[in-house]
């Protein structure tokens, strides 16, 4: 299965040429930096209706977190879209509690959100949550292919004992793409969270070991390295998932990879792109397009709080490859340190709070969530690991969402 995928993957690199060749991204040489414009937070302890949850977890305490809970926590936020209206966003938590089997009772939603970011001028930097319409992914016309948590009933609505989604866009007709880690998959759902299709399977025969189907053969993907990163093309004809890790062939290595997915077609192009992480151990957390040409990639490193040394924002041309065949990267911000000089970040939501003012830290584990609002504004979401601290030691994060000013964020 190892051969297989590489010989998939060797054939792709020989004969991409993706798209034809763009000038580089922005013009304003150096003449202005990044800036964090933004900054809205979601309380920790924010809960939605629905049945009991965490209650595979040990009862306890955590970072001031009492499990099991009395519903379903509105948490861990891995991708972000547009919503129904401007201001609006739709934003999709991942498999609830870190594995598969402690997360049977965590549905898999995702929730409409409006932060009213905190700005030079004003914003209370606040988050209002649609608790009363949100999105509950569910199967009912049993097509996933494999037993499900809630296999008897009649909605059968998914968990994050079935997959587990980490990265989200919408169509063209509001059908919604999911890539996920458990298969890894992509996953087609109408706007209302139904399941249209079969799960798509990665190409190359890449199995996660927590793939149903993997029946004892060796998982060619280590755990939790699916498709955490997917970006759309603007046209909407073409998906573009990443994997968030090396290949278990590739283990100890900064190979990734960024496939092309055909929406019409239905089906993995062939194509596939080389992405070079700076060090072996960090991931592709999210990837958004800029234009027909131009992603903006997320790399992070695994730290938490003032241990989270490296979250940069970087914008590749699907066109420009280096001699060694990889995508050759331009930094747009370093997301361990954005300059706030308006002090948008302060004052702190909890006493304690670490990594804000100027410049701006994010300190969460997993900054995995990032979307283009404007043609120089990007929008980016912490998956805060419920319930993890990062931003404040002993406190488990709020989810939190900021808004970052990139001089010259454009393509052609």
């Amino acid at each position: 299965m190892i051969r297989r995928l590489s010989t998939f993957i060797a054939a792709a690199l020989a004969t991409t040429v993706a798209v034809p060749s763009a000038g580089a991204y922005g013009d304003d040489n150096g003449r202005s930096q990044p800036t964090l414009l933004g900054r809205a937070v979601l309380p920790v302890e924010t809960y939605a209706p629905g049945p009991p949850s965490g209650t595979l977890l040990p009862p306890g305490t955590v970072n001031g977190i009492t499990f099991p809970l009395r519903s379903q926590p509105v948490e861990g936020f891995s991708a972000i879209v547009a919503g129904r209206h401007p201001g609006e966003y739709l934003a999709m938590p991942d498999n609830g509690f870190g594995a598969k089997a402690n997360s049977k009772d965590f549905l898999i939603r995702a929730y409409y959100i409006q932060p009213d970011f905190k700005t030079a001028k004003d914003g209370s930097g606040e988050v209002d949550v649609d608790l009363a319409e949100f999105i509950q992914f569910r199967d009912p016309d049993r097509l996933i292919g494999f037993t499900i948590v809630n296999e008897g009933t009649t909605d059968r609505p998914l968990t994050g004992g079935d997959i587990d989604p980490e990265s989200l866009q919408s169509g063209a007709d509001g059908d919604l793409w999911v890539g996920d880690e458990f298969g890894p998959w992509l996953l087609h759902f109408d706007a209302t969270g139904k399941l249209l299709d079969p799960p798509f399977a990665a190409p190359g025969g890449l199995q996660s070991p927590n793939n149903p189907h993997l029946r004892g053969a060796a998982a060619t993907q280590p755990n939790s390295r699916g498709f955490e990163a997917m970006a759309i093309s603007p046209d909407g004809r073409y998906l573009y998932p990443a994997l968030e890790g090396a290949t278990v062939a590739e283990l100890g290595t900064t190979r990734r990879y960024v496939f092309e997915f055909s929406v019409r077609e239905e089906a993995f192009t062939g194509r596939v792109w080389l992405y070079r992480t700076e060090q072996p151990g960090y991931f592709v957390s999210d990837l958004a397009a800029l234009d027909r040409h131009h992603l903006a990639v997320v790399e992070r490193d695994g730290g938490l709080g003032l241990n989270a040394l490296f979250r940069k924002v970087y914008v590749v041309n699907l066109a420009d490859i280096d001699a060694g065949g990889s995508l050759v990267k331009t930094e747009a911000v370093d997301l361990a340190a954005v300059p706030d000089p308006d002090l948008v970040s302060l004052p702190p939501v909890h006493s304690g709070d670490v990594g804000l003012g100027n410049p701006y830290r994010v300190t969460c584990e997993s900054i995995e969530a990032i979307h283009q609002i404007a043609g120089n504004q990007l929008l980016l979401g912490c998956d805060n690991n419920f319930p993890n601290a990062g931003r404040n030691p002993g406190r488990a994060d709020d989810s939190e969402f900021i808004v970052v000013k990139v001089p010259g964020l454009r393509g052609e």
